[in-house]
C-alpha cells in the first residue's frame, strides 16, 4: 500500500481516523527505519481512538507494532537491515523499577504509535522479535502479553503448584492463563459467556466460573482449597469478589479497569486476611526481552481472534468495541 499513516482528528471517534500519505523518514544517528508488518488492538488503543483519552490531533495510534528494519542510522549497534523487531510500549522505560519518567509516555497516546506503514524511531524503542512466531503473533506481545507476564512472573513470582485466577477471554487474560500454565500453576478462569467455557478449558483452565453469578468469589475459594495465590484483575470497579477469591496472604495484580468504574472494596477483605494489591502498567524493555526468551523456549502461541487489514482499521475497532472476541484482534499491513 502507499506509504502513510492513520492519525487522530481534532475530535477523535472510531470513524474519524484519517489516512495521510507520507514518505518514510530516513534514520539518523541511533534511529532505525522499520517497515511495519502487523499490530494488534488493546483497550488503551480503543480509549485513544474513541476520544476517551485526550491524545492530541494528528497523533498516530496503536501501541503494538512489529516490522522489518529497512535502514539504520550510523550509530545503530543492536539491529541490521532485515531484522524483525518488536516495538516497546514505554519508549522511556528500558529496565529497572518503574519511575515517573519511565512510565510517563505511552506509545500511541503521548507519542506516535504504529498505525503507519513505516516508523523511524530510536533503536532503544525495539527488541528482537521471537523466533518461530509470525509477524501477527509477535504483534500481540508488547502490551497485553507483557502486562500478563509482569503481573505473574515479575510482581507475582508465580511458581509450580500455585493457583491463579484470570478473568474473561481478552488478550491479557488469555496470556495470563498461558503463562501460569507454563509456570506449572493451576488456573481458574471466569467468564460471562457459556460458549467460551470449553475454549478456556482447552487452553488449560481447570475450572471456569460464571462471573455473572453473585458470590462467585466464594465458588473460587472452594475450588482452590481456601483461595487462589494470585489474581489478575482486568475489570476494576468492585473488587470484593476478586479479593474474596484470594487465600490469606494472596496477591491481586490490578492491570486494567475495563469497567471504567471507580475501584472499591470492603477493607475487611484486604486488611484482616493480609491480602495485597499491586497496580501495574505493562513493563520495561528488559521485561519484554525476558518474556520473548521464555515464549521461544516454551513455544507458546498467542491466541488470535481475527485479523483485519490496515485499511480496515476502523472496522477492527468496531469489532473490538463489541467485546465478543476470544484473544487478540490483529492488524496486517501487507
Amino acid at each position: 500500500m502507499t506509504p502513510g499513516q492513520y492519525q487522530l482528528s481534532a475530535e477523535p471517534t472510531i470513524g474519524s481516523l484519517a489516512w495521510t500519505a507520507l514518505d518514510p523518514r530516513q534514520p539518523e544517528r541511533d534511529e532505525v527505519l522499520v517497515r511495519v508488518e502487523a499490530s494488534s488492538l488493546n483497550f488503551h488503543d480503543y480509549l485513544v481512538v474513541a476520544g476517551t483519552l485526550k491524545a492530541p490531533a494528528g497523533r498516530i495510534p496503536l501501541s503494538d507494532g512489529v516490522g522489518i528494519v529497512e535502514a539504520c542510522g550510523p550509530d545503530v549497534s543492536r539491529f541490521a537491515p532485515g531484522d524483525r523487531v518488536v516495538g516497546t510500549f514505554f519508549p522511556d522505560w528500558i529496565d529497572g523499577a518503574p519511575t515517573r519518567g519511565a512510565v510517563s509516555r505511552m506509545r500511541g497516546d503521548h507519542v506516535d504509535g504504529f498505525a503507519a506503514t513505516h516508523v523511524t524511531l530510536s533503536e532503544t524503542s525495539f527488541v528482537r522479535a521471537p523466533a518461530g512466531l509470525s509477524a501477527v503473533e509477535s504483534a500481540t506481545l508488547p502490551c497485553a502479553a507483557l502486562t500478563a507476564w509482569r503481573a505473574l512472573m515479575v510482581e507475582g513470582g508465580v511458581g509450580p503448584g500455585e493457583t491463579v485466577l484470570v478473568q474473561g477471554s481478552g488478550g491479557v487474560a488469555l496470556f495470563a492463563l498461558q503463562f501460569a500454565r507454563m509456570a506449572g500453576a493451576r488456573v481458574i478462569a471466569t467468564s460471562g459467556s457459556p460458549e467460551k467455557v470449553e475454549r478456556l478449558k482447552a487452553l488449560g483452565a481447570c475450572h471456569v466460573i460464571d462471573r455473572t453469578e453473585a458470590g462467585w468469589g466464594e465458588a473460587v475459594r472452594k475450588l482452590s482449597d481456601g483461595g487462589v495465590d494470585h489474581a489478575v484483575e482486568v475489570s476494576g470497579g468492585d473488587l470484593s469478589q476478586s479479593l474474596k477469591a484470594l487465600r490469606t496472604g494472596g496477591h491481586l495484580c490490578l492491570v486494567g479497569v475495563l469497567s471504567r468504574k471507580p475501584i472499591e472494596f470492603p477493607p475487611a477483605e484486604m486488611i484482616h486476611p493480609n491480602r495485597r494489591i499491586t497496580g501495574i502498567t505493562v513493563g520495561s524493555r528488559q521485561h519484554l526481552s525476558a518474556m520473548i526468551t521464555a515464549i521461544e523456549m516454551h513455544q507458546l502461541r498467542p491466541q488470535i481472534d481475527s485479523v483485519f487489514s490496515l485499511a480496515d482499521l476502523p472496522k477492527a475497532f468496531a469489532c473490538f468495541k463489541a467485546q465478543q472476541h476470544f484473544g487478540k484482534i490483529a492488524i496486517t499491513f501487507g
